[in-house]
């Protein structure tokens, strides 16, 4: 089936709906989790985002996990930080989620969360992937059956995390056509906003289809001519978040990293530092080390974040991207949390007229290549990126790195200006063109 290729990548298993993510795939991936866990009748939570493979590979999902022996337990349409919540609330012994996150329609993916409500870690994906390549064992078949008022759960430790007056303000919520487009309006409806919100008609096919956090153009159109102060807008299945002013500018990750970790500094609530990955502007590193704060380094991807808060004890990290993730709220990026916590810290003021950072001019390209681990062993490339690096040192910065879910090589550039950045970017762009097209 799997013809002995890796199937976890950064973020789970991910791939086109039907090709490659088949409702075999599914219904073996739902028997290996199941089959892994040392329990017995093990109790696993299923959530999925409005794609229109996800009942499919629900369905699929299901089947494998009762056919292993445990029960099945349909949450619907959550958020994914919902399922991390979910699972340690309601004392289950896994969590899966079907979505493919900021991916196109076509697309669908399988994360698993422990029942401590953490990502696997590498050795157990390893391990359920063995056991899909092994014969099917046999077991008293489990059941499947719907889980009621998930939803409100999620809604209910949001509100107990963040006890916001968010009374005056007017959001604009871009939900992606995703998993948030009830949770995220609900809440801050809850919490007293006036709530404006777009892209909160799914119809299986219009997930993150020039909408949400990878298209933020709609959102900051949409705000620059309204009577919102902010907006925020998700990705498919509701893990990250990314802001806009009133103006219309827009606001990454890294600064509403920075602006949380400042926000907790002034009130002792850091407990340490920070932790996020390379893709972090180097704007960012300057502003922690002005203010005090300790930064530390991971690779992409948000488990790998976590693991480095979990072993330095630490609660705040997260990624460029908007996968913010604080550990006291929930062990995964939360969109909607990070959303609230920028209210918090803003404290009524204007995101247009909050410097947590001065960014660097940034220009990153997605080089579209055969296969991607083959820049591992592109000599010239490495080179390359070694003498821009060089030249930068002090100034910016140059990073270089296949992507972890698709066919792609990411290069960046940051340097003082737009200019150089672009220009530096543009060489070595031309270079892994060059070696690896």
């Amino acid at each position: 089936m799997t013809s002995g290729r890796k199937l976890f990548g950064t973020d789970g298993v991910r791939g086109e709906a039907g090709t490659f993510l088949t409702a075999e795939l599914a219904t073996a991936l739902g028997r290996a989790a199941t089959a892994s866990l040392e329990v017995k009748r093990p109790q696993v939570l299923i959530v999925r985002d409005t794609r229109e493979s996800g009942p499919m590979l629900e369905s699929a999902l299901a089947a494998g996990i009762a056919a292993a022996g445990g029960d099945a337990l349909l949450g619907g349409v959550l958020p994914t930080p919902a399922a991390a919540i979910l699972v340690k609330r309601l004392g289950l012994d896994l969590a899966a989620v079907v979505s493919a996150s900021h991916n196109p329609y076509r697309d669908n993916g399988i994360k698993f969360f422990s029942a401590q409500g953490t990502k696997l870690d590498d050795e157990t994906e390893a391990r359920m992937e063995s056991l899909i390549e092994a014969e099917a064992g046999t077991a008293e078949p489990g059941h499947v059956r719907e889980l009621n008022g998930g939803l409100e759960d999620y809604l209910r430790a949001l509100e107990v995390a963040f006890p916001l007056d968010l009374s005056g303000h007017t959001v604009m919520l871009d939900c992606a056509n995703g998993a948030t487009f009830r949770a995220a309006p609900a809440i801050f409806e809850r919490l007293g906003a006036t709530v404006e919100a777009i892209a909160v008609e799914p119809d299986g096919r219009n997930i993150n289809d020039g909408c949400g956090s990878t298209h933020l153009g709609l959102l900051a159109d949409r705000v620059a001519s309204s009577e919102a102060t902010i907006g925020f807008a998700f990705d498919g299945d509701g893990d990250r978040v990314l802001a806009v002013d009133r103006n219309g500018r827009t606001h990454d990750g890294d600064e509403l990293i920075a602006l949380a970790a400042r926000g907790m500094s002034a009130r002792g609530e850091l407990g340490g530092g920070v932790a996020v990955t390379v893709m972090s502007n180097y704007g960012f590193h300057q502003a922690m080390d002005e203010a005090g704060i300790e930064v530390a380094i991971t690779q992409v991807g948000d488990r790998y974040v976590l693991d480095e808060l979990r072993e330095r004890g630490w609660s705040l990290g997260g990624e460029q991207s908007g996968h913010i993730i604080d550990t006291r709220f929930v062990a995964t990026g939360d969109g909607t949390a990070a959303a609230l916590a920028t209210m918090r810290d803003l404290g009524g003021r204007d995101l247009g007229e909050v410097t947590p950072m001065r960014k660097l001019p940034q220009t990153l390209v997605n080089v579209e290549v055969a296969d991607r681990d083959a820049i591992a062993g592109a000599t010239a490339v490495w080179e390359a990126v070694e003498r821009e690096g060089e030249a930068l040192e002090g100034r910016g910065r140059v990073l270089l790195r296949p992507s972890g879910t698709e066919p792609l090589v990411r290069v960046m550039a940051e340097a003082p200006s737009a200019e150089e950045a672009e220009a530096v970017c543009e060489r070595l762009v031309a270079l892994v063109r060059q070696e690896l097209t």
